[in-house]
């Protein structure tokens, strides 16, 4: 049994603290220019940290405090309407904690200063959110700029969203086998993505964020998942990049109300631990040598079977290994290229699709592989090979085969942190994307949302007949 998987090393790592906890491992940063251009980047008038109980005055807190007024303007507007009250601001307040400090006073929920480096956190018990202004938000800003202190901040306020519905809106809110952790999170990321698209459209009185910056929070989010391994069942589970992806994307693009009704029976999640000693000591992955020939083959069988289902018939392509950059279409398809006058897959294992395989995992190299068989298979079902229709096509059935894999027929199949990895390379690189001309989706924030629809909803979700 084949089982890919690797992750990058974690600059950042999710920790459980209260309700909940964000972690950033690293030293304190302190570049007070680059804040204040994320300041200045991400708002349109500045709200000042008066109410902010421990605040410096500095403009991270002023980006904090900016954010916090408008999520909870946000709920204020929103909350009627999706949980039939109203709003109640956080009775215990907002701290803000400088962990560098060794005589820093302890926030609320916590013994001590130290033990929420690099963390922010919601506290059911006194109704806070309290944050690290000195390992953890100017981190986010300099890595991944403003949006980051919003995306964390937006999530940290789903919990106090939670704490105030009984996490659903209707059943058994108290039921633990409904709202497991990874529920709990899944839906505070969802309210995330609903208040981010928010302000995209324009609506925050201070905050802004334009829809190009999307790609940026992705990379943050996606920093914060789980260790490669750890099982969604896991109290402290908060998935893995997939996951969270999915669930902002979903409140991003759906609203407040689709995030409210996420439960168990209704979300399904592909975090997953090891099954083998095996598979675990190699991190999941093949070397590319051993990959190609594995995964060409499934891929041939799925897209075979899927072509007949659906009226259409099909020669898998041949692997053609090649010396240098692959180039028999009319564009630039990257390190891997469908060529269908041969009607062959051609492969340069040097270089780009090397350093995929290597700085990200076999399943980012496995994920332009796929991309490049369901770019055959659209032309074989009679479809264009150019032009957004065949941009998404492909990177939909490329996420049909992906999600194939979680329920596989065969003896190929994923493990942890493969879905991780194509979320990677699909926010990192437009190969997947590109047509036979070379042409791509720009964002990456659209390819994953195009992916995903073939991971949840299969090739028939991909217009193949």
């Amino acid at each position: 049994m084949r089982t890919p998987a690797t992750l990058l090393a974690l600059a950042l790592t999710v920790v459980s603290l209260a309700a909940c906890a964000t972690a950033v491992r690293g030293t304190a940063v302190r570049s007070p220019a680059v804040i204040a251009e994320d300041l200045a980047r991400s708002t349109k008038t500045v709200v000042e940290p008066d109410f902010v109980n421990g605040t410096d005055g500095s403009d991270v807190d002023r980006l904090a405090a900016t954010s916090i007024t408008d999520i909870q303007a946000y709920w204020t507007e929103n909350f009627p309407s999706v949980f039939g009250g109203q709003w109640e601001d956080l009775r215990g307040g907002f701290y803000s904690v400088d962990t560098a400090d060794a005589d820093a006073k302890a926030p609320p929920c916590t013994e001590s200063a130290a033990t929420i480096s690099g963390n922010a956190y919601y506290c059911s018990n006194g109704d806070v959110i309290v944050w690290d202004r000195a390992a953890l938000l100017p981190v986010l800003a300099e890595r991944f700029g403003g949006g980051g202190v919003v995306l964390v901040l937006a999530h940290e306020m789903g919990h106090a969203v939670q704490q105030r519905t009984g996490l659903g809106r209707g059943g058994d809110r108290d039921s633990a086998a409904l709202y497991p952790g990874i529920v709990i999170e899944a839906m505070a990321d969802c309210y995330a993505g609903a208040f981010v698209r928010w302000v995209v459209d324009g609506n925050a009185e201070h905050l802004r964020i334009d829809a190009g910056e999307l790609d940026s929070l992705m990379r943050a989010l996606i920093t914060f998942r789980d260790p490669l391994g750890t099982s969604h069942r896991e109290e402290s589970a908060h998935g893995d990049a997939f996951d969270r992806v999915s669930a902002f994307q979903d409140g991003y693009d759906s609203g407040p109300k689709l995030c409210a009704d996420l439960n168990a029976t209704n979300r399904a999640f592909t975090q997953r631990a090891f099954t083998s000693a095996e598979d675990e000591a190699r991190g999941g992955n093949l070397p590319l040598p051993d990959l190609l020939p594995a995964i060409s083959g499934d891929l041939g069988t799925y897209f075979s079977r899927e072509l007949s289902a659906a009226g259409h018939e099909w020669s898998p392509p041949k692997i053609e290994q090649v010396a240098d950059q692959p180039r028999c279409t009319g564009g630039e398809q990257g390190a891997v290229a469908f060529c269908p006058d041969q009607n062959s897959v051609q492969v340069r294992e040097e270089g780009t699709l090397g350093d995929i395989h290597t700085n990200i995992g076999d399943f980012g190299t496995g994920t332009v592989l796929a991309s490049r068989f369901a770019l055959g298979a659209l032309g074989a079902a009679g479809k264009p090979t150019t032009g957004e229709p065949a941009q998404r096509g492909t990177l939909c059935l490329a996420g049909a085969y992906t999600g194939s894999l979680l329920k596989p027929q065969g003896d190929f199949t994923v493990s942890p942190g493969d879905l991780d990895e194509a979320v990677q390379v699909l926010l990192g690189y437009d190969y997947p994307a590109r047509d036979v001309d070379g042409g791509s989706i720009k964002s990456g924030f659209d390819r994953v949302s195009a992916f995903r629809g073939g991971v949840v909803g299969g090739a028939k979700a991909c217009d193949l007949g």
